[in-house]
């Protein structure tokens, strides 16, 4: 596969550009010419001249880079089958029906929806088109400050952990957030398992999603990693549960915790909690620093879905170009391409 993919790039040369998430397997993200979180490789790719966009990653995010890329550039996922559960937990007509409950209850005019990058572009879309926008999970605060100062209550999607989180450091008591329910079937005037005297009181309404992979963690991780490895510095995703964060030494998104990483001491040893490939990875990296560096859970943290774009995958899709055919092209509407970079540009803008 290393030879047909180093093959098949060198046909492809300049036109040809592949991004790989940090999550992906050592296999895969070894052939991307950019690394990093899915908005970052999104706008590397979009500042290129390559026609074709390898996106190494999952649906949602390939979805970003087709909204960003300039005219003319095309993006391909190697497998459609990779997506993204937390991103599949808020379908666009659930949120469209939340969006009705909240008119019908006078809170609508009162409430900015604000989603996390980890959504569909029709989500992105209908934030952008109700004055709302996105947030990645390094800006996550910055972006509530924005949307508090534009209405009374932030409808967080699709991520329940990073939003309360979120909310928390800023002040904002957990009896002021609400958790809506997309699966709650409305009895009366409960809706998505809320009384509307709950979402009134509100401040922050988040969407019960989550990932997979980071809800995994629990509060008994971090007492055991620190039993056993005394002075260890736990740092974690924001995705994670409350209870993890609150116990961590720090939080940051995965840009967030490579950093913390570099900028420690020789020496230093920390417990991760986010995906395995990159804990692996970093501690490779930074062996020879002498630091040391575990996962929070040493029974695995795998993303499955990341973990489906494989080197097969990468190879018939790079064949493909070399004989002229676009495979698994990404492509977002017009329409839904228009508001979701509305949302990304009100983003941009703080």
């Amino acid at each position: 596969m290393d030879e047909r993919i180093a093959r098949a790039r060198a046909v492809l040369g300049s036109s040809t550009i592949l991004l790989g998430h940090h999550y992906q397997r050592d296999e895969v993200i070894r052939f991307a010419d950019f690394t990093g979180d899915s908005y970052k490789l999104s706008q590397a790719a979009a500042e290129t001249d390559a026609q074709y966009i390898v996106f190494c990653g999952v649906h949602f995010m390939a979805e970003s880079a087709d909204v960003l890329a300039r005219e003319g550039q095309q993006v391909i996922l190697p497998d459609l089958n990779a997506g993204c559960s937390m991103a599949d937990m808020a379908e666009i007509s659930q949120v469209e029906d939340c969006w009705d409950a909240l008119q019908r209850a006078g809170l609508a005019g009162e409430t900015i929806p604000l989603t996390y990058m980890n959504s569909t572009a029709a989500i992105k879309a209908f934030c952008g088109e109700h004055g709302g926008l996105v947030c990645t999970s390094s800006n996550a605060r910055a972006a509530c400050e924005w949307a508090f100062a534009r209405g009374r209550r932030i409808l967080f999607l699709p991520d329940q952990h990073l939003g309360r989180n979120t909310g928390y450091a800023m002040g904002i008591p957990l009896d002021a957030m609400a958790v809506w329910d997309p699966w709650a079937v409305q009895i009366g005037s409960f809706w998505g398992g809320q009384t509307r005297e709950r979402l009134a009181q509100s401040r922050m309404l988040l969407w019960k999603g989550h990932c997979a992979v980071h809800q995994r963690f629990l509060p008994s991780h971090i007492d055991q990693v620190r039993d056993k490895f005394p002075g260890i510095q736990v740092i974690v995703h924001p995705e994670c549960r409350f209870e993890v964060c609150q116990k961590a030494d720090a939080l940051g998104s995965t840009e967030g915790l490579i950093r913390l990483v570099e900028q420690a001491p020789a020496g230093a040893t920390f417990a991760i909690g986010t995906e395995i490939h990159l804990v692996n990875r970093l501690a490779r990296r930074f062996a020879p620093q002498g630091k040391k560096i575990v996962s929070l859970d040493s029974t695995g943290c795998l993303c499955t879905t990341m973990y489906r774009i494989s080197p097969q995958h990468l190879a018939w899709a790079l064949e493909n170009l070399v004989e002229g055919r676009v495979v698994n092209r990404i492509r977002v509407r017009a329409d839904v391409k228009q508001w979701a970079r509305t949302a990304l540009d009100r983003m941009l803008e703080i």
